[in-house]
């Protein structure tokens, strides 16, 4: 009951990703309708009932718009996981800013990067031009898309591409 299922507006805009016992009860209450199956059924004593794997809501949601929250776990995203100077890829990474902060540099998406602890040291609180490094990447904020936002969960649910494009 733990599966993620893709929920869809009445516009087929996606919106969130909710678990398997969520997404029965919405469809069982005709809050939302089936969209795509490709997982099999779920039997009980009386009935039999597709296991879904994206579904639409009947009525029209007003969601917020979609923003990505600034943390370490998204930046290391945005920059894939890449120091952003050596461009070695790794889990084990840091923080830098590009602009030291005590140089007036600000905690936001255009001035973090992700770097290896090496790199990190090595630039230290320096400026780019003292530090004779270079970024791989100029930093911004990442893209909302849906595709960006629910990508994690797409090794598990191919079927979803479609959904997300374009979004």
């Amino acid at each position: 009951m733990e599966n993620a299922v893709l929920v869809l507006n009445a516009n087929f805009e996606p919106i969130n990703v909710c678990n398997l016992h969520r997404a029965v009860g919405l469809m069982l209450s005709e809050k939302a309708s089936l969209v795509m199956n490709g997982r099999g059924v779920i039997h009980s004593a009386n009935a039999t009932f597709p296991i879904p794997s994206v579904i639409r809501l009947e009525l029209m949601v007003h969601a917020p718009r979609p923003t990505v929250h600034f943390c370490k776990k998204e930046i290391f995203r945005r920059d894939n996981y890449t120091c952003q100077y050596c461009g070695k890829q790794t889990t084990n990474l840091t923080i830098d800013h590009v602009l030291p902060r005590h140089l007036g540099g600000q905690h936001v998406w255009t001035n973090v990067v992700a770097a290896c602890p090496a790199c990190n040291h090595l630039k230290g609180g320096r400026l780019l031009s003292e530090s004779g490094m270079k970024l791989l990447h100029i930093p911004q904020a990442p893209s909302a898309s849906a595709m960006y936002r629910f990508a994690r969960q797409l090794p598990e649910n191919e079927e979803w591409r479609e959904f997300l494009q374009g979004w």
